[in-house]
C-alpha cells in the first residue's frame, strides 16, 4: 500500500509498460538523495519530450533505474575529465622561485638615495626547499610540530580544523588565479620597481570607469553592421499595400520597386538612426538576401551567418555574436513561390505564413507552457497574452464565454460590431475574413487562388491547415482518439463522441408525429422522410421511388436481378 500511494495506474512513458509508475515532472527521495527525473533525463540526453497533455507522464522502476545508471555514467565521465584537464594543467605548472628577500635583494643606501634593487640569476634557493608544503601528495594535515610560530593560535580561532593548501588544490579554490599568475611568472626576475609600475597600473585601472555593452547597444552594432556592408534590402513586416520601406513610410506592391527606391532615396548611414528608434523588446528587421554579397570586397555570401563571419575575420570589424539575431533573412522573387525560407528552402504561398514560419528557425524567446518559439520578447508577451492567460469573459451581447480576452475581443468585433478588417487592395471592399477577400480577388480581379498541393496525392486545399490535417489523417493515419470500451480509434474527439453512442445507447432525438427516437440526429432526419413522404431515391429501371436506399437495393435485388447496382 505504501509503494502504491506513491505511485499512478498508467502507462510508461518510456518502454509503454502498463503498471503502477512514478510521475517523471514529480520530486522523489531514494536514501535521503531528491530525484526529479525528467531534470535527470534531460541532462544526460538532451532531449526534449513532447508536453501534449494526452500523454502519458508516468516512468516505471526499470526505466528508472536504467535512468540512473546513465546518469552515474555521465558523472563519472564529468569526473574523469576534470581529474584529466587538472592534471595536464599539472605537468604544465611551473613556479617560479622569488627567494628569500633579506638574501635575493642587496639594498644599501648610498648618498642618502635607494639603490636600484637587483637579483642574482644564479643565487637561486631549491625550488623543492621553497614549496615541500604544497606537494601534490600531500593531502595529510600538518602535524604540531611542523606549525609555524603563531599558527595554533590562529587555528584555534576557528571551530573546524582546516588544512593547508596544497599545489593541487590551489587550482581548484578561490585563489586559483593566484596559482596561474604564479605559473605565469616562471623563469622571470622580479624586481621591485616592476611590482610598484604594476601597482600604478592597478590603481589608475580601478579608478577609470568600466564600459559594458547593452543588449540594446548590441543589436544596434549588429544589425548596422549587417546592413551597411551588405547589399540587403531592408523592410517592414508586408501589409495589405505591399512591401512597407525600412527607412521611410513608402509601400511598393512590388519587391523589385523597393529595391529601386532604397537605392536611390536612402543611404545606408541611416541604418543606424533608424534602428536606434527602435527598443530592444520588439527590434526586428526583414531582409532580402537574394544575390547576397560583401560591399567592402564584393564577396558573395550563401546567407547571413556566413556575412557575419567574414566581416570579423576578413574585415576585422566588431560584431557580438553573444546576443541573438534580430535581421530576419528572406529571399523575395517573382516566381510561382515568391516567399522562399533561406534556413530550410521551403516554399509558402503568402507573406504571413513564411513570417510565421521563421519563429521556427529564430527562437530568441520561447513559450515555458506551449514550447512556441518567437523573435523577439514583445510577440513573446503578446501570445502569451493572447493564448495562455486563462479567465472567463463573458459576452454582454450573447452570453458567450471565452477563455482570453483576445478571443472575446474578435467575437465581439466580427459577431457584434461587423468589423470588417479585411480590405481589399485594388478597391473599397472590405471582408470579415480573410479568404473571403481572397474569393473576391480570384472572382473579381482575376487573381490566381491559393492552392496547397499535397506532395502524396493529387488533391489541392485552400488553406495550409486542410492540407496539414488531411496528411495527418488520410497519409500519416493519426489515430489519437480512442475509445476506452473497445478498440475504436479516430482522429477527432467528434468522431469519438459519435462512436460513444454505440455503447451507451441514449436515444435522445425524438421523432415529434411518431414519438420513435434515436441515437443520432442524422438517422431522425432520415426517418422524417418517411413523415414527408420523401421519395428520392428512383429506380432507374421500373421507376418506383423509395424513401431509403437501403430500400432501393432491396427492390432492384428482388425484381432486377440482371441489374447491375452503381
Amino acid at each position: 500500500m505504501e509503494r502504491r500511494a506513491n505511485t499512478v495506474y498508467g502507462e510508461c512513458r518510456f518502454c509503454l509498460l502498463k503498471g503502477y509508475h512514478r510521475d517523471i515532472m514529480k520530486e522523489y527521495f531514494t536514501n535521503g538523495t531528491r530525484e526529479v527525473y525528467i531534470d535527470i533525463f534531460m541532462e544526460c540526453f538532451n532531449l526534449y519530450l513532447s508536453t501534449n497533455k494526452r500523454l502519458s507522464t508516468l516512468i516505471c522502476t526499470s526505466c528508472i533505474q536504467k535512468l540512473r545508471d546513465a546518469n552515474h555514467f555521465r558523472l563519472m565521465v564529468v569526473n574523469a575529465e576534470q581529474q584529466l584537464l587538472s592534471n595536464i594543467n599539472e605537468k604544465e605548472t611551473v613556479f617560479i622561485n622569488v627567494g628569500d628577500i633579506e638574501t635575493d635583494m642587496n639594498i644599501k643606501p648610498e648618498n642618502g638615495h635607494q639603490l636600484e634593487v637587483k637579483m642574482e640569476p644564479n643565487d637561486s634557493i631549491d625550488c623543492d626547499m621553497e614549496f615541500n608544503s604544497f606537494d601534490d601528495n600531500d593531502d595529510t594535515e600538518l602535524k604540531n610540530d611542523d606549525k609555524i610560530d603563531g599558527e595554533e593560535e590562529l587555528l584555534a580561532r576557528f571551530p573546524h580544523r582546516y588544512k593547508l593548501p596544497t599545489r593541487k588544490s590551489l587550482y581548484t579554490r578561490p585563489c586559483k588565479g593566484f596559482a596561474i599568475h604564479l605559473d605565469m611568472l616562471r623563469g622571470k626576475n622580479i624586481l621591485p620597481r616592476m611590482v610598484a609600475k604594476l601597482l600604478e597600473e592597478d590603481n589608475e585601472i580601478s579608478s577609470r570607469k568600466k564600459v559594458y555593452v547593452t543588449e540594446k547597444m548590441a543589436q544596434i552594432q549588429n544589425t548596422t553592421m549587417l546592413i551597411e556592408y551588405s547589399n540587403v534590402t531592408v523592410f517592414k513586416s508586408k501589409n495589405r499595400v505591399g512591401f512597407p520601406c525600412f527607412y521611410c513610410r513608402s509601400s511598393f506592391e512590388n519587391f523589385d520597386m523597393l529595391r529601386e527606391h532604397q537605392a536611390k532615396a536612402h543611404k545606408k548611414s541611416e541604418t543606424r538612426k533608424i534602428v536606434a528608434r527602435y527598443g530592444t523588446e520588439c527590434l526586428v528587421v526583414y531582409a532580402d538576401i537574394t544575390d547576397l554579397k560583401c560591399l567592402i570586397c564584393d564577396v558573395k555570401l550563401p546567407n547571413l551567418n556566413e556575412l557575419k563571419a567574414h566581416l570579423i575575420k576578413v574585415h576585422d570589424k566588431r560584431i557580438h555574436t553573444e546576443f541573438t539575431d534580430r535581421v530576419i533573412p528572406f529571399k523575395l522573387s517573382n516566381n510561382k513561390h515568391p516567399y522562399e525560407c533561406q534556413s530550410c528552402g521551403c516554399n509558402f504561398e503568402t507573406f504571413g505564413s513564411i513570417e510565421r514560419h521563421m519563429n521556427v528557425h529564430y527562437r530568441n524567446y520561447v513559450c515555458s507552457q506551449c514550447g512556441t518559439g518567437f523573435v523577439t520578447k514583445y510577440r513573446l508577451k503578446v501570445h502569451i497574452k493572447s493564448m495562455h492567460v486563462g479567465g472567463n469573459f463573458p459576452c454582454e451581447v450573447c452570453k458567450k464565454v471565452f477563455t482570453t480576452h483576445q478571443k472575446h475581443k474578435n467575437h465581439v468585433d466580427t459577431v457584434h460590431k461587423m468589423l470588417k478588417r479585411f480590405k481589399c487592395p485594388k478597391c473599397p471592399e472590405r471582408f470579415s475574413e480573410y479568404f473571403r477577400r481572397q474569393k473576391h480577388l480570384v472572382e473579381t480581379h482575376g487573381s490566381a487562388p491559393l492552392r496547397y498541393k499535397c506532395n502524396v496525392c493529387d488533391k489541392a486545399f485552400d488553406r495550409r491547415y486542410t492540407l496539414s490535417r488531411h496528411m495527418k489523417r488520410d497519409h500519416l493515419e493519426e489515430r489519437d482518439f480512442q475509445c476506452q470500451l473497445c478498440a475504436y480509434k479516430c482522429f477527432t474527439n467528434n468522431e469519438l463522441r459519435v462512436h460513444m453512442i454505440k455503447h451507451n445507447g441514449e436515444r435522445i432525438h425524438e421523432c415529434s408525429v411518431c414519438k420513435k427516437s434515436y441515437a443520432r440526429k442524422k438517422t431522425l432526419r432520415e426517418h422524417m422522410r418517411i413523415h414527408n413522404n420523401d421519395r428520392r431515391f428512383a429506380c432507374a429501371v421500373c421507376g418506383q421511388a423509395f424513401v431509403q436506399k437501403c430500400s432501393l437495393k432491396g427492390h432492384i435485388k428482388t425484381h432486377h436481378l440482371d441489374y447491375n447496382l452503381p
